[in-house]
């Protein structure tokens, strides 16, 4: 049985919705959308994006946490987490979003012993916000808060195999260092262009059942192990 380090997205993977556009929709004028259209168009990085996203929020502490209260995770990623923990694997949440809401969110599913790796939201004053990226990578190729090649993938894969559990451009880069990748949405259809080793799954009920195939090495063969393969040949 292979031990792998799991790599979980959190906005649209763990949590049914993206947590920040929820936010942003709630607490912050329409202007936050332009944002997002430099950011999709590539004029802006993400770390940019959300920086400024971020700044428009007008909401106190009290009013971000009912909100967070009313949002949803997959029903089945408590399972998930209990059974790849119970098999010796680690798992940690690695975001472009933002730490406080989903260290709430986790909380809340008695989650919150799970190591979160994501962009700092932090008060700066009663009703203001403002981002920090602690995580952030000066050659990250989408100049995004939280790098997760960098942080995530690369940092994790010297004695262990990684699998990125994911759904979009956050993941796209990490998908391509992963040794393995179960995708949702937006990311299955770029691992199917990139030639990147995935199964597709709807939720973490299809990772579950996945999973014994996966730690059994009945899914692939890691791509460093490919890699080695080459090059002795």
């Amino acid at each position: 049985m292979a031990r792998w380090n799991i790599l979980c997205d959190f906005d649209g993977t763990v949590a049914i919705e993206d947590v920040t556009d929820s936010l942003l929709d709630r607490f912050a004028p329409p202007a936050w959308q332009v944002l997002e259209r430099q950011w999709r168009n590539g004029e802006i990085g993400s770390a940019e994006c959300m920086a400024g996203q971020v700044a428009l929020l007008d909401a106190s502490r009290e009013e971000i946490d009912a909100h967070l209260a009313s949002m949803r995770i997959d029903p089945a990623f408590p399972q998930f987490v209990e059974a790849v923990l119970a098999a010796g694997c680690t798992l940690r949440i690695v975001s472009d979003g933002l730490d406080y809401a989903i260290r709430a969110i986790l909380a809340r599913h008695q989650l919150d012993g799970l190591p979160v790796l994501a962009n700092r939201l932090v008060q700066s004053g009663p009703r203001s916000w403002k981002l920090e990226t602690p995580f952030s990578d000066p050659h990250c190729r989408i100049a995004s808060g939280n790098c997760k090649c960098v942080n995530a993938v690369r940092e994790h894969n010297r004695h262990h195999h990684v699998l990125l559990v994911g759904d979009g451009a956050s993941d796209f880069c990490a998908a391509g260092e992963a040794d393995h990748v179960f995708a949702k949405h937006r990311l299955i259809e770029h691992c199917r262009h990139a030639g990147i080793p995935h199964e597709p799954i709807v939720g973490f009920a299809d990772a579950i059942g996945l999973l014994p195939a996966l730690l059994a090495g009945k899914l692939h063969t890691p791509r460093r192990a490919l890699m080695h393969e080459a090059t002795a040949g």
